[in-house]
């Protein structure tokens, strides 16, 4: 371990001299990715110091209960040893924790799509409860929500909504979310009582910046139509409405949340070059999910990830056979324990890959 955290520290005082660099500084694109670098080595350095310092206190405690006559002083030291030990193995597990390899886009802000699935009204009107329940969870984490685009069910709820997440690590903690959300009760419009199962999809992705996804303006077909939906006098009577079809790929975003073109332009681009970067991204997760089944925020999207059943109130997370009886807290956005779970599960078998690896 030792020998790791000193060649992450000698790279974390190369990057440092890098970052003062003329050349490095120049380079806006480069400058982000190394000062980037450097803030995630940060936390590691601090703790290799820190381990470095617990060692040598040992070793000196060590020598006092060696060579001390004194009783009381050796009887000291035998107490600081202890404490001292409990310290060692306890950042021990911290540090084997950091270096796990993380996925790098885990700081990102996350693009959130929830759609509709098989069970007709009753699948929008959930894909409307999953929207609730983020909605809220978001609102208690301090984090931001941006509308990008929405088509309203046609009894309530949603066939398909589009927002954007702003907040410190938020796709780190939502992706756990990705995949089909069923759901078994009995529907507003069922009249014998009967218990349907619907289902909504959910996509969590990273949110593509520009120094991920480079587009060319020549590569855009814009074209404008009225908006729909809230907004307004001027829904309906302005051209505000933006869709862009990227032409190489054929992929086709929409933003109509915004009554100014330019805002909805920005925000759609933003989901635009967030698609494409998925492209690229989905490899890579692709990978890791044939490793670890927690990772569900791959690019299948028709895997089942959760179950919320209303007469039993129970919600079952099928990744890590986790059942929970709080169905109505969970729905009103406390996921909180459920992500926690999955994180737990996900870092339990990195570290087994890890210590396979060594």
């Amino acid at each position: 371990m030792l020998e790791k955290l000193e060649e992450i520290k000698n790279r974390y005082l190369e990057i440092q001299k890098e970052m003062s660099q003329p050349d490095v500084v120049s380079d806006m694109k480069r400058y982000v990715k190394i000062n980037k670098d450097y803030k995630d080595l940060q936390p590691i350095v601090e703790a290799y110091y820190k381990y470095k310092n617990i060692l040598g206190n040992i070793d000196n405690a060590k020598n006092i209960i060696k060579t001390e006559k004194d009783e009381e002083f050796r009887n000291m030291a035998k107490d600081e040893l202890v404490t001292l030990t409990e310290e060692k193995e306890k950042l021990e597990e911290d540090i084997r924790m950091m270096l796990i390899p993380k996925d790098p886009q885990d700081n990102k802000n996350a693009v959130v799509e929830i759609r509709a699935g098989t069970g007709g009204d009753e699948a929008s009107i959930f894909a409307g409860d999953l929207y609730r329940m983020y909605s809220k969870f978001i609102e208690n984490k301090g984090w931001k929500m941006e509308p990008v685009s929405s088509t309203e069910g046609t009894v309530g709820g949603f066939k398909e909504i589009v927002f954007n997440v702003i907040g410190d690590g938020a796709y780190g903690i939502m992706k756990y979310e990705s995949g089909v959300h069923r759901v078994q009760r009995v529907p507003k419009t069922e009249t014998q009582g009967r218990v349907h199962t619907s289902a909504a999809s959910v996509a969590i992705l990273p949110e593509a910046d520009e120094f991920d996804v480079e587009i060319k303006n020549e590569d855009i077909r814009k074209d404008t139509f009225c908006s729909s939906g809230p907004g307004g006098q001027s829904v309906n009577t302005t051209y505000s409405a933006i869709r862009l079809t990227h032409i190489p790929s054929g992929i086709v975003v929409s933003c109509q949340d915004q009554k100014s073109q330019i805002k909805n332009y920005d925000k759609a681009l933003t989901v635009l070059r967030t698609r494409l970067f998925e492209r690229e991204y989905k490899k890579y997760l692709d990978e890791i999910s044939s490793k670890r089944k927690t990772m569900v925020s791959t690019g299948d999207r028709s895997a089942k990830i959760r179950t919320y059943n209303w007469p039993q109130g129970r919600v079952t997370d099928h990744r890590i056979n986790l059942t929970l009886y709080n169905l109505q807290s969970i729905i009103d956005g406390e996921i909180q324990e459920l992500i926690e779970q999955l994180q737990l599960a996900e870092n339990a078998e990195k570290l087994k890959e890890e210590i396979g690896t060594e």
